[in-house]
């Protein structure tokens, strides 16, 4: 395909997007994990990656080109109408990140040009190990704050 089309985006995701990115990362964790991420998805700010570092941080392979919806969304490229932008959430625990809704659009942009700028919605998700990793941490090494003092362990 010709690199020399213009990808034209949406400055937001559609209304749409969000309950097709629900609907995905309900197979992924429990309704409620997966409806805090939707809302957090709906109050983050847009960023941009290229469709290749997407593509390498999900760890998915490429759709073939005559996937129907991609088709569909090259054919919207051509045209010159608007995409909407990814909805990505970053997962800390498996280091990857999830396509919650765009798949399609990101596989037809890559068609055209595996360095395009593509606009998206990022979130991490929550890591409790993590976090309790950490504290347990400090209060083997250190201290812990209880209360606003801190508290030296021996």
């Amino acid at each position: 395909m010709s690199k020399e089309v213009e990808i034209k985006w949406l400055n937001e995701p559609e209304e749409q997007d969000y309950p097709a990115a629900l609907s995905y990362l309900s197979l992924l964790y429990d309704e409620q994990t997966a409806s805090t991420y939707v809302v957090k998805l709906q109050r983050t700010a847009i960023s941009e990656f290229k469709a290749k570092d997407i593509f390498r941080a999900s760890g998915l392979s490429l759709l073939g080109v005559s996937n129907s919806h991609i088709k569909k969304d090259q054919h919207k490229i051509k045209s010159g109408a608007e995409l909407s932008p990814l909805l990505l959430v970053r997962d800390s625990v498996n280091g990857k990140v999830i396509i919650a809704d765009g798949y399609h659009r990101l596989c037809a942009v890559y068609s055209y040009n595996e360095d395009a700028v593509i606009p998206c919605k990022l979130r991490s998700t929550i890591n409790y190990s993590t976090s309790l990793t950490v504290m347990f941490k400090q209060i083997l090494y250190g201290g812990i704050c209880i209360m606003g003092l801190s508290v030296a362990l021996l």
